[in-house]
């Protein structure tokens, strides 16, 4: 893109903060209205949840406030979110919007329904599967789902694990659901050892099948967020900055495209993938990987590739405040949500009830 393709949003942000700012190219705002969509990405790093919406030509970059937020699930009336101790739930609930300012421009707004404290388990990616959220518990080397009564309950883990511990032994990160079930994960490396995967994390990574608990490929660079998406299986292998298409039989990955990044968190709608990239830390993690040779020249933002040709067609750079993007999340038929966590909006979250339908035949309405 020409240096003239750029516009500077527009920006939120709390008194006192350092400003957030961003760049976007000139054709997100107009791909955003015309597909009915915005995105929710996460970063850890800075600890905020972001909300993209095209805002009248202008890409809007709104921020709230999460202690270290990583994974992201959310189906259009569910989102959940992964922190650092626990997993937070909103429902989407249209009718709140009435009470947001300016009036009759949001179409979606989530509100807080339930925390579940999990302790520090590293929560990586999670996914809906009916009612039951899976989790990549990184911290344990396992997938786990919820219960009212325990931090998580365990349901799976690589073979090579041999057993449940707070170690981090693989780094476990990734996962893809297929027909609702956990089918594809990814991890840093295929080792037993309290952080082992360290040792060599340049090229040690592996994908993994969940039923058979056979690897389907080794020697990968940091893989991370595998997706099945129109018939085929997507790996960004983050050390190389390269988004692939992995055949499962072969084990054999294909780039599609390369990315000026450590590419983390993807998401598709249409022929589109929407892929973030983060700027790599000087830090022992990052040393050693293939895309550290070119630091100096790596962003952090969304980049949007069309998979067909493998071509970049757009971006949302962050310039300052943000380093690091963990998961990109479309939200597909909204394009001006808005989410009230209670940090940042008690008010609204404290006057703000949703009861079931049968209730409310018997609501009185203040008379004023």
């Amino acid at each position: 893109m020409a240096a003239e393709d750029i516009k500077t949003p527009y920006h939120e942000q709390a008194p006192g903060d350092s400003p957030l700012r961003s760049v976007h190219t000139e054709n997100l705002p107009q791909l955003f209205q015309q597909a009915e969509i915005a995105l929710m990405i996460s970063t850890y790093q800075a600890g905020r949840l972001i909300l993209a919406r095209n805002d009248g030509g202008t890409l809007n970059t709104h921020f709230r406030n999460f202690a270290s937020p990583m994974g992201l699930a959310c189906d259009g009336h569910r989102l959940a979110i992964g922190t650092k101790v626990a997993v937070w739930e909103f429902r989407n609930q249209p009718e709140v919007c009435q009470q947001l300012e300016p009036p009759g421009k949001h179409d979606a707004c989530y509100l807080p329904r339930a925390c579940h404290v999990t302790g520090n388990i590293d929560v990586h990616e999670i996914a809906w599967s009916g009612p039951e959220l899976w989790i990549v518990n990184t911290r344990f080397s396992c997938l786990c789902t919820l219960d009212r009564d325990h931090s998580f309950v365990p349901r799976w883990r690589p073979k090579f694990v041999s057993g449940l511990a707070a170690e981090d032994r693989c780094h476990l990160n990734g996962v893809a659901l297929v027909d609702g079930q956990p089918k594809y994960v990814t991890a840093l490396g295929a080792t037993d050892t309290p952080e082992g995967w360290r040792e060599n994390k340049a090229f040690g990574g592996v994908l993994m099948d969940v039923e058979s608990g056979e690897i389907l490929a080794r020697g990968l660079s940091m893989p991370h967020s595998p997706r099945l998406y129109q018939g085929q299986l997507w790996v960004l292998e983050s050390g190389t900055g390269s988004l692939s298409v992995a055949d499962p039989q072969s084990g054999k990955l294909d780039c599609v495209a390369m990315l000026p990044g450590f590419p983390r968190g993807i998401d598709f709608y249409g022929p589109y993938a929407f892929v973030g990239l983060s700027q790599v830390r000087e830090s022992a993690v990052f040393s050693g990987i293939p895309v550290t040779k070119h630091r100096e020249e790596l962003k952090c933002g969304v980049w949007i590739v069309d998979i067909r040709n493998g071509q970049t067609v757009g971006f949302l750079r962050f310039e300052d405040g943000v380093q690091e993007i963990f998961a990109v999340q479309v939200m597909t038929n909204t394009c001006f949500p808005e989410l009230l966590n209670w940090e940042d909006n008690k008010q609204v979250v404290s006057n703000s009830w949703v009861l079931p339908d049968k209730a409310l035949k018997d609501v009185q309405r203040r008379q004023d």
